[in-house]
């Protein structure tokens, strides 16, 4: 059996990988446990030169990295050489800050000594999709890794030369061979995976069935699970917001990518008033994509990653427009190779239509009236996800007020694009999954916190 990498620019054969059977999979598995053993007893200084190395290797490879990325899945190449290099900022910032973020707290009680610690669980399996193929797995091994647990990755299988490339970074920094490595198998293989008794968490980013399936599995196991699911992030535009300023944010939000990210904006609430003036300015920024060659500097907007992922958007698109939404820009399939989507506008959007209700996984935009701040905050929050959300004011103290207490959402950002940082906690509430990436938080998932109690 073999994994295919397709282009999708033109749907060409990138390369063809040949994939794990069983037997050579329970071995990977075997080795990685037997590894962790060893590898739970380094130190904080070992792991963390070692981290500190992998994240000069993606430095100096990121041009090479960033042409599989594009090649693989389509976004540009400035976007995955920045996606690589982002990778390099994770590690350096757990190879830094590791000992601290799992360094033993002392609490007081009435024990002459007790106290807090975190121990690795062991394996951590990786269950990761295609759309930032490098991000969303170091975001998870470089925590996992130092606090002394050992990864297996599950890479989405049209991201094949990615998966073994990461694998790659952390042997060549001189990493344990088995600490971390990718696994080319079958989906179907996965329960399995999480049924063996080496397989101490998992991880997963990916859709909401995706999620269910593994955490339905994970569960009857009893093994702690984190995921990362879809999302609908809502963004608020109010009537005292700097409207090209938020019009031009908004755009950069919903074409970032592609589209195709769970954090991309995919709802735009604009109250009354402003409407139609953030309406102008918005197609005005949407129509300005470079929609080309993703290899081309000048190009902003590349392919959708598979071909069968843009025929469901169309459909979503179009069943849209038959329920009353109305398309002020695209919504057409382009007359050419590959798998493209232009970057579409939809207007007249409202609740119970598939723009608002469902994730529109491309360059897709719903715009959505609201009568004022309150209407657009349940308007915001009438929705299954709860991922990411942001807000444009010009009142600070207000965009405060409804990022932290009226927005359900795991991020909400103030006149920004919501976006992933390694010092910030990254995840969802609802069905856009549960548990924290990243951070001090993040690093703590996948260990034992334990309590030590002395007499």
């Amino acid at each position: 059996m073999s994994m295919k990498a397709i282009n999708p620019a033109d749907g060409s054969v990138v390369c063809t990988y040949d994939s794990m059977n069983r037997d050579e999979m329970y071995q990977v598995l075997e080795r990685s446990y037997h590894t962790w053993l060893e590898w739970k007893k380094t130190s904080f200084e070992e792991r963390s030169k070692l981290m500190k190395r992998a994240a000069e290797l993606l430095r100096e490879r990121s041009g090479r990295y960033g042409e599989m990325i594009t090649r693989e899945m389509g976004k540009t190449w400035k976007s995955a050489v920045g996606e690589v290099e982002k990778c390099a900022w994770v590690c350096d910032y757990y190879a830094d800050n590791s000992e601290e973020f799992l360094s033993e707290e002392a609490i007081e009680t009435d024990a002459a000594e007790s106290f807090i610690t975190y121990n690795p669980l062991g394996v951590v399996l990786a269950i990761m999709p295609w759309n930032f193929p490098f991000w969303q797995v170091f975001r998870f091994a470089a925590p996992a890794l130092m606090a002394g647990n050992t990864g297996l990755l599950k890479h989405a299988s049209n991201v094949p030369g990615s998966a073994l490339a990461i694998e790659e970074v952390f042997r060549d920094a001189g990493f344990p061979a088995d600490a971390f490595r990718s696994l080319l198998v079958k989906t179907s293989l996965v329960d399995e995976l999480l049924e063996h008794e080496h397989i101490k968490a998992a991880t997963l980013t990916g859709s909401g069935p995706a999620g269910s399936a593994v955490a339905s599995k994970a569960g009857k196991m009893l093994k702690k699970t984190v995921l990362e699911l879809g999302g609908s992030d809502p963004y608020i535009v109010l009537e005292d917001a700097d409207l090209e300023s938020a019009a031009s944010t908004c755009v950069s939000s919903r074409l970032i990518n592609g589209g195709q990210s769970c954090i991309a904006a995919k709802r735009f609430i604009v109250v009354e008033s402003v409407l139609q003036d953030f309406t102008k300015l918005f197609v005005k920024g949407m129509k300005e994509a470079v929609m080309e060659d993703p290899m081309r500097e000048d190009a902003t907007l590349g392919p959708m990653a598979r071909e069968d992922l843009r025929d469901e958007l169309h459909e979503q698109v179009q069943e849209s427009i038959r329920q009353g939404a109305r398309c002020l820009l695209g919504g057409n399939v382009p007359d050419r190779k590959g798998y493209w989507y232009p970057p579409t506008v939809l207007a007249n959007v409202r609740p119970g239509m598939t723009a608002f209700d469902d994730e529109l996984f491309g360059p897709v935009a719903a715009i959505v009236s609201a009568k004022n701040e309150k209407e657009a905050v349940d308007l915001a929050n009438k929705s299954v996800f709860g991922l990411g959300a942001a807000v444009f004011t010009s009142d600070l103290d207000r965009g405060r007020r409804i990022a932290t207490q009226e927005l359900e959402a795991g991020s909400c950002f103030v006149n920004e694009l919501v976006k992933s940082d390694p010092r910030l906690p990254f995840g969802g509430i609802k069905t856009s999954g549960y548990g924290r990436e990243l951070s001090y938080l993040g690093i703590r998932e996948f260990t034992n916190i334990k309590t030590v109690y002395v007499k």
